[in-house]
Formats: structure tokens, C-alpha cells, sequence
């Protein structure tokens, strides 16, 4: 069976730094210097949540910072894909998969990372021909020992654990071989990017980056 094109240049996109930043922007004026901070410390590849108002703009934002590939997360249905690629978004990341979303993504030509949580969903997806997933809730859904469970019976499938998963744990996750990466939002705590702490920022994605991988 023939892979998903989008799950191919996710794979080579997600092995070229061991942890994605997950960001919840709430300040549009934040999201240019935050983003080029991460970039600085190693760590381009960057999803914005659409969790917020100003999450669209500080992607089109944080997509002129040389070096940074910003990708959106959250995405639902159709129309946040829609609005994911005007605002300049370069992949998807979902909690989930639906067909409509799947179906939005391959008609935008947006390379998606759906969510799973479950062997029968990453089974559904695989047979859809995608190859790189997101596994969410990781911490809650079984975590390491869920993913050392599926590399048995899909060891062709790839994954970006997201949810529960610090500095402290991510090296467990990224030993594993069917993992590409991991995505966190420690790297961007809120009072930091309150306070406008570039440098503290880039200091946590330094330490990231040097993560194994």
C-alpha cells in the first residue's frame, strides 16, 4: 500500500529536532520574538494551537521568522484547515481524526498529523496510507509501554507523543524506535512568554534540542 505523500515530508520534517514546541499564543506581539528564540535554540519546527483569538495571526507571525516551520494545531474540521494555510501554517496537527478533516487536509494539499489513541485507529489511518501519527493523550493513553505494545503489529508506523510529556520524560519516549519526536509545551510556559524571557525561552530549547534523538 502506498503511503500518504503528506506522511512522507512529515517524517523527514519531524526527525530534524527531537521535540516540537507546542504554543498556546495569546499576544500576537509575542509570537515573532518567541518563535525566533525557539528557532535559536534548536528547535524550528513549531505548532500554534488554535486555542485562542490570536492564534491565526501569531502564525502568519511566527511563518517570517527565517528557519521556522509553523504548523497549526488543534485543527477540527474543514474550516480551520481553510484558515490554518491562509494564515501560512505548513502542516496540521489534530487530537483526532475525522474523514471530513482527513479529506479537508488532502484538498488543501496540508500534510496532517492525526491523533490516535487506540491500535483500531491507528489501523483506520494506516489503511488511508498514513505512516506518521500523532499519539495523544500520550501520558493518559499508556504512554512508553502503549507504544512499545503497537511497534509489534504496526511496525511500519511512526509517532509524535503529545500530552503529559515534560523534559524530564521525554528521552523515554524518543529511545523508542518507532518515535519520531515528541511535542511539549514546556518549552513556551506562559509567564515566561509573559514577561517577554526570550533568553529563558531559548535556554529551555537548547536543553531540548540536545535531547537524544
Amino acid at each position: 500500500m502506498q503511503g500518504d505523500p503528506g506522511s512522507q515530508m512529515l517524517e523527514t520534517l519531524l526527525t530534524g529536532a527531537p521535540v516540537i514546541p507546542v504554543l498556546v499564543v495569546d499576544d500576537v506581539a509575542k509570537a515573532r520574538p518567541l518563535a525566533e528564540a525557539l528557532v535559536a535554540g534548536g528547535l524550528p519546527v513549531l505548532e500554534v494551537t488554535l486555542r485562542t483569538p490570536a492564534a491565526l495571526d501569531a502564525m502568519a507571525a511566527m511563518a517570517d521568522v527565517p528557519g521556522a516551520v509553523v504548523g497549526a494545531g488543534t485543527l477540527l474540521g474543514p474550516d480551520d484547515v481553510a484558515a490554518a494555510r491562509n494564515a501560512g501554517a505548513q502542516f496540521g496537527v489534530s487530537p483526532g481524526a475525522t474523514p471530513r478533516l482527513i479529506q479537508a487536509a488532502q484538498e488543501q494539499g496540508l500534510p496532517l498529523l492525526p491523533g490516535i489513541a487506540t491500535p483500531s485507529e491507528a489501523m483506520t489511518l494506516r489503511e488511508q496510507g498514513h505512516r506518521v501519527l500523532k499519539f495523544f493523550p500520550a501520558a493518559a493513553a499508556g504512554g512508553v509501554d502503549m507504544l512499545k505494545s503497537l511497534s509489534g503489529p504496526l511496525p511500519d508506523l511512526r509517532f509524535c507523543p503529545t500530552g503529559g510529556i515534560g523534559h524530564d520524560t521525554a528521552r523515554d519516549y524518543l529511545c523508542l524506535p518507532n518515535v519520531l519526536c515528541v511535542g511539549g509545551s514546556w518549552l513556551a510556559p506562559r509567564d515566561r512568554v509573559a514577561a517577554g524571557d526570550w533568553d529563558g525561552i531559548r535556554t529551555l530549547a537548547e536543553e531540548a534540542a540536545r535531547l537524544p534523538h
